[in-house]
């Protein structure tokens, strides 16, 4: 993939080490073939399909990126502060604006703490769903990236994806 339109999301705190989970995060399987990531000190999991993808390696606990085993897509969850005390709307532009300026945007609703941009853009497809916790403290996301060519295998997985997210309460000290 040559393109990663989601730097914003937590990018430059990924997989920069080999640390492997801390104690704060787990990953579990279940028997329908899907693998949970729990991160306790944020509050949040998310359920992928453990056969199309592989867990990296993290460089902190805040953050995951998870990779397809053709290499071509990337899912990655993660919480970062809000330091700039953006509104939802604030960030829902920031993110337009510098992670995906120029994409064709299909789906994109926004709810009291939570949005979603979804489209494409330079022949990657995209879906992200970015919630603020803590008051707004905190900006937990997940997106999935993927080729748009392989996009009617990856909206099945997005909608996975979607369903099982849980942004949960989270460390809001």
């Amino acid at each position: 993939m040559t393109h990663t339109p989601a730097k914003p999301l937590l990018i430059a705190a990924l997989v920069a080490g080999a640390t492997g989970l801390s104690p704060a995060e787990s990953v579990a399987q279940d028997r329908a073939g899907l693998a949970t990531y729990r991160n306790e000190r944020h509050g949040f999991t998310v359920s992928y399909p453990a056969a199309q993808f592989v867990a990296l390696t993290a460089a902190t606990e805040d953050a995951r990126m998870f990779v397809s085993n053709d290499d071509k897509a990337r899912l990655l969850v993660g919480t970062l502060p809000n330091s700039d005390s953006k509104t939802l709307g604030e960030y829902r532009s920031f993110l337009l604006r510098e992670s995906y300026a120029g994409a064709k945007i299909d789906y994109a609703p926004m709810r009291k703490d939570w949005f979603v941009l979804s489209g494409t853009r330079n022949g990657t497809s995209f879906y992200q769903r970015v919630t603020f916790t803590c008051g707004g403290r905190s900006i937990t996301s997940w997106a999935l990236l993927y080729p748009e060519a392989q996009r009617a295998t990856y909206d099945r997985i997005v909608e996975q994806v979607h369903r099982s997210y849980r942004a949960g309460p989270g460390n809001c000290d």
